[in-house]
């Protein structure tokens, strides 16, 4: 009998250049690119948040392929298309919780029951973050 051992933050620091990764249900799963629609959809919304920072002068709006190292569920990371951090720093660290907002645009590739069940999992985490 083999034991898998669960996909951990360390592992994510080593996933290749110009990919996106997340932990879910304890396995890294590799994020595709998107397209234009969505990127430019998820650019728009980082733009507004981004507006919002500078006229609260508080918190950090960031754009897509930010890491946040959460401990939620069945997920130990996020990395949505755009979000609101109010938490410290890390530099070039991933972020430590979940932010108090955060965005997935669906993409071409984003329907059928696994990609249903991993962005109702999106939705309890920001919900829960935010209760």
């Amino acid at each position: 009998m083999s034991i898998k051992a669960e996909a951990t933050i360390e592992d994510l620091y080593l996933v290749p250049d110009n990919c996106k990764a997340e932990i879910v249900n304890g396995k890294l799963l590799l994020m595709s690119p998107t397209g234009f629609l969505p990127g430019r959809a998820g650019g728009e919304i980082y733009a507004s948040l981004r507006d919002y920072e500078r006229l609260a002068r508080s918190g950090y709006a960031l754009p897509d392929n930010v890491g946040f190292v959460v401990n939620l569920l069945n997920r130990r990371s996020l990395s949505p298309d755009a979000a609101f951090y109010i938490g410290k720093a890390t530099g070039g660290k991933f972020l430590n919780g979940a932010p108090i907002f955060a965005v997935e645009v669906r993409s071409e590739n984003d329907y059928g029951d696994t990609a249903k069940k991993i962005w109702l999992q999106s939705v309890l985490i920001i919900l829960l973050r935010v209760l």
